[in-house]
């Protein structure tokens, strides 16, 4: 079993550069699906989730070609759905992706329900409800959904809720059907908009990416394209609470401010202040943080549920009581009882609402990482406290931080990953 041994309570200095955005390559690297010509993503992390991605894509007789290390080119010109290998479905939430450009590809094909972080439930209604409205027939036995494509059609659709993965699943089966649809209450996130843009580059007509409202006229013959994927918002906001959390003066580099308002607003709330230029923001130490009083997640623009873990450790280190309300999961405070092992003191209210209270010394022991954002948190935790911490499960980082422990040794972490 590989962990993370960390030694912390150490300031850092120095820079450290942002990654492709998972959440942008998992549904870009589904859409490739779309065409049989070749792809060319680059700005590509290395993380187990575009591990998985590209190798179920593979299985299903797609192939993969690494240009360079960060620019991969998938060539999808003959698939077989049945061929997929369900091991590597069960791994990643976002094998849900694969429904909208399978749908737009294949008349008939089944998908085992997708695996992922374990927090709390993540119903797959609004997806099927969106796909149904754009003329598709899904049925569920035991854990595979049966897939009838043939009726697929424009339309115009109103999703249920503010859905990511539904709004991206819609988008890539009305980019690969003929005629106009218009999908409303959609979701505004800036990998939603680069699904979007990669979906113009092959050939759809968008209108209205980065609002609620999608205008999308498609084509059955979608060509190949080239694409970079965005900055990772979320790697971003980690390495700067990070810096606000430790009082490093850290420069995070291919991070984009646009993309991170609100966070960089309640980072301000607690105390900190930043230089902010084109793609680089740099952490200015605060000489004393405060509570905020209240951390609440919210759909774009709303603060991310991603970064409410990482929000979550920082809040111990503010003097006062913070109350962090996640409206999005019922499971993401799994991690506040690891912070309790090393010292923090909480209440957990209910599964949406838990108190943080701070300042609260946090010392090293031995910790879980139940899930990515919360396995993130846990690191920057370990490197504020006192002495040695050792994480367990460090496979729910690798899978949206690619080689962190790497990075952070540059920066002066004493981070190092060992086999136990």
């Amino acid at each position: 079993m590989e962990v993370f041994e960390i030694e912390g309570g150490k300031k850092m200095s120095g820079s450290i550069s942002v990654s492709g955005s998972k959440n942008a390559a998992t549904p870009i690297l589904a859409a490739t699906l779309l065409t049989k010509e070749p792809c060319m993503i680059s700005n590509v992390p290395l993380i187990e989730d575009v591990f998985r991605m590209l190798e179920i894509l593979e299985s299903m007789g797609a192939t993969v070609e690494w240009k360079s290390k960060h620019t991969v080119i998938v060539t999808a010109k003959q698939i077989d759905p049945e061929k997929i290998k369900r091991a590597a479905v069960k791994k990643i939430r976002s094998s849900i992706l694969l429904l909208g450009a399978l749908a737009a590809r294949c008349d008939h094909f089944s998908l085992l329900h997708p695996g992922g972080c374990v927090i709390g439930a993540r119903p797959v209604g609004t997806h099927f409800d969106a796909l149904e409205k754009l003329g598709v027939h899904i049925t569920k036995k035991n854990k595979h959904y049966h897939i009838d494509a043939r009726s697929r059609h424009a339309h115009t659709i109103v999703l249920r809720e503010l859905s990511v993965t539904a709004t991206e699943n819609a988008m890539m089966l009305a980019a690969g059907c003929p005629g106009k649809t218009i999908i409303r209450v959609a979701a505004a996130e800036p990998h939603v908009e680069d699904l979007g843009r990669f979906l113009v580059a092959m050939g759809a007509r968008i209108k209205g990416l980065g609002t609620h409202t999608l205008e999308i006229i498609g084509s059955r013959k979608l060509r190949g394209a080239k694409h970079t994927i965005i900055p990772d918002a979320n790697e971003a906001a980690t390495f700067l609470i990070l810096g606000v959390a430790t009082g490093s003066p850290l420069t995070v580099k291919n991070a984009r401010a646009e993309h991170m308002d609100i966070v960089l607003e309640k980072l301000r709330e607690f105390g900190a202040d930043f230089k902010v230029g084109k793609n680089v923001i740099t952490v200015i130490p605060a000489k004393r943080l405060k509570a905020v009083g209240k951390i609440d997640t919210r759909t774009y623009p709303g603060l991310p549920t991603d970064v409410q873990a990482p929000f979550g450790v920082l809040a111990t280190q503010a003097l006062g009581e913070t109350l962090v309300f996640d409206t999005i999961f019922e499971g993401r405070f799994n991690y506040v009882s690891e912070l309790e092992k090393m010292g923090a003191k909480s209440i957990v209210l209910n599964p949406h609402q838990v108190v943080l209270y701070g300042k609260t010394p946090l010392r090293g022991t031995i910790i879980k990482s139940y899930d990515l954002r919360a396995g993130a948190a846990l690191i920057i935790a370990a490197l504020v406290a006192k002495g040695k911490t050792i994480i367990e499960d460090i496979y729910q980082v690798d899978r949206g931080y690619e080689r962190i422990e790497e990075r952070l040794q540059k920066i002066g972490a004493r981070i190092r990953r060992i086999n136990i």
